[in-house]
């Protein structure tokens, strides 16, 4: 039984095309086939093929930035150095 082909058109970012061009042409495939596999797999999997996930920065690193801003504020004192010389030497005293 001979399979009945259709077109699909999608529109994509320039660059994004581009990236993704090189990357195919490396593999030794083109945009046809892997869009093809990629369905092929959504198909399979009866989903998405991939993780899809909107990720969120953890605490640890959102206390972080609050750290660094209220730094940059002057809400919390530190000491600064001039030069990365002038740290290291202030570890070493340290230790």
């Amino acid at each position: 039984m001979k399979k009945t082909m259709t077109t699909i058109s999608v529109q994509i970012n320039k660059e994004d095309k581009e990236l993704a061009y090189e990357i195919l042409k490396d593999l030794g495939l083109n945009m046809s086939t892997y869009i093809n596999m990629a369905i092929k797999q959504l198909i399979k999997n009866n989903g998405v093929p991939f993780e899809v996930t909107n990720p969120k920065p953890s605490k640890e690193l959102l206390e972080a930035l609050q750290e660094g801003e209220d730094i940059l504020n002057g809400k919390i004192k530190t000491k600064g150095y001039h030069s990365v010389k002038e740290l290291i030497e202030n570890i070493e005293k340290d230790k």
